[in-house]
């Protein structure tokens, strides 16, 4: 629904009744209309019960209502603006349709007769909860506040970790109706300007009612590959992993309402990234990088290959022979992976909506019907267990949730492969998944940098945690305006 504009009449009665019917005054109660009079002008006040500050409005009035009528004699809109409105956040404009856009994002509006101009006073609230550390980031030791669900906390968090001069907050609106708030965050010495250029473009184009469930919706909208599980951009609620990620070169964008920040461009290998491998010595987290790495694997490819061993007993050499002996239960093999497989999903969304107090009680019903039970019972076998508990725990162990879920569908994908073709599906699965990664990008940016294209040293920063100090270049992928740390 386009906005065009709508002048300012010098009638504050005309002003008055085309706000109150387009903001619906008396057809929704927290709208509230206000009319004064201060300095012998008559005026209106607009504003949204609870986006306002009470003390703050009440103390503009009461400082209002000591003006005699010579005070607003002489160009009444400057004097107000530079002198007798004590606030810092006012802006002027002369469209009605920006004032109602303006109230109903939180702004207060001043209208006063005989004068074409209205006074948008931004002393709004919102109802937000405290920068505690993020469920999903969590660490040892390390800074415990994490972003919220208002923008402007999130770019005072980012600022106060980065206070470089050129650190840019642009201001950007999204959806036709919702009018979301969307903030563009960048090092302008450092960010490539084509990535910038492509990340604001890509958000000015999105043509909706609104962003209903904030930075996802406007994910699919800039990314695309609506089919491809995996994520091309990275979603962090740690101000101190943004800030990195600014140093670097990345671009950020925040979502009033959400409390997770994008990061654009990200590869496959920034979602294998964690802040705790950095809060230990290099070789402690260079360890701790070695060990997801290697649980990530195994989330991916051990099951099908495991599957594959027990369905092939007879090709394994004499070394690996025990991994073909073992029972195989009253279902077929791949029947109790595909049930296992579900039946994992299916617990993991049952913990989302159980009661955190209930959790531990849903937790010993799982593994005394899935780890016992059903073993007893020989819906399952041991080792069926075994394999997709390791499994399990290398998914659970993904830093990045989206990216975790992405390999789940893959690994689905290879054991359905394998249980029709053998081995050669199995080769030709994992072969048609690392071309599929190699194929994609994320904004000009190749998805498996520094892997395909190769870069040595990228590549040894991938697999070995280096020390910081001697970490002094920025990804050259990004291109950035200055390379050097």
């Amino acid at each position: 629904m386009e906005r065009t504009k709508r002048a300012i009449s010098t009638s504050l009665s005309e002003n008055v009744a085309y706000l109150r019917e387009r903001l619906g005054v008396g057809k929704s109660f927290d709208v509230i209309h206000l009319d004064v009079e201060y300095a012998g002008r008559s005026m209106a006040f607009f504003m949204i019960d609870g986006f306002v500050k009470d003390d703050i409005l009440h103390y503009i009035m009461k400082f209002l209502a000591t003006l005699d009528q010579q005070a607003l004699q002489e160009s009444p809109i400057e004097k107000l603006l530079k002198t007798y409105l004590p606030y810092v956040e006012l802006e002027k404009t002369d469209d009605l349709n920006r004032i109602v856009d303006g109230v109903l994002s939180g702004p207060t509006a001043l209208m006063i007769d005989g004068i074409a101009y209205a006074i948008l006073i931004d002393a709004r609230t919102y109802p937000v909860r405290g920068p505690q550390e993020p469920d999903m980031e969590r660490v040892v030791r390390g800074a415990r506040d994490g972003f919220v669900e208002t923008i402007v906390f999130n770019t005072a968090l980012t600022r106060r970790r980065v206070r470089d001069r050129t650190l840019r907050m642009e201001y950007m609106q999204v959806g036709r109706r919702s009018k979301t708030d969307i903030c563009v965050c960048y090092i302008e010495d450092i960010a490539n300007p084509e990535i910038v250029r492509s990340v604001k473009e890509s958000i000015s184009k999105i043509d909706t009612d609104g962003l209903p469930m904030g930075e996802k919706t406007l994910e699919e909208f800039i990314s695309g590959r609506h089919w491809n599980p995996y994520p091309v951009v990275r979603y962090t609620e740690r101000p101190d992993t943004a800030a990195v990620h600014l140093y670097e070169g990345h671009v950020l964008v925040m979502v009033d309402g959400s409390p997770s920040v994008l990061i654009m461009p990200a590869t496959f290998w920034h979602h294998l990234q964690h802040a705790e491998e950095y809060r230990n010595k290099p070789i402690v987290g260079a360890y701790l990088r070695l060990v997801r790495f290697l649980a990530v694997w195994a989330s991916l490819f051990l099951l099908p290959l495991w599957y594959w061993a027990m369905t092939n007993s007879d090709q394994l050499p004499s070394a690996l022979s025990f991994i073909g002996k073992a029972s195989t239960g009253d279902l077929p093999l791949f029947a109790q992976l595909i049930v296992i497989e579900l039946g994992i999903d299916m617990l993991r969304m049952a913990a989302i909506h159980t009661p955190s107090s209930l959790a531990t009680a849903l937790g010993l019903v799982a593994a005394l019907m899935i780890g016992g039970i059903a073993v007893e019972v020989g819906i399952f076998s041991n080792e069926v267990v075994l394999y997709f508990s390791i499994a399990a725990i290398g998914t659970f162990a993904t830093p990045s949730y989206e990216l975790g879920l992405a390999n789940r569908l893959v690994r689905i994908g290879f054991l359905i492969a394998t249980s029709l073709f053998g081995v050669y599906g199995y080769i030709v699965g994992i072969t048609l998944w690392v071309m599929m990664l190699a194929r994609m990008k994320s904004f000009t940016i190749p998805y498996l940098w520094p892997f395909i294209p190769f870069s040595y040293r990228a590549m040894r920063d991938v697999l070995i945690r280096s020390p910081i100090p001697l970490k002094n270049r920025r990804p050259t992928v990004l291109h950035p305006r200055d390379p050097d740390r």
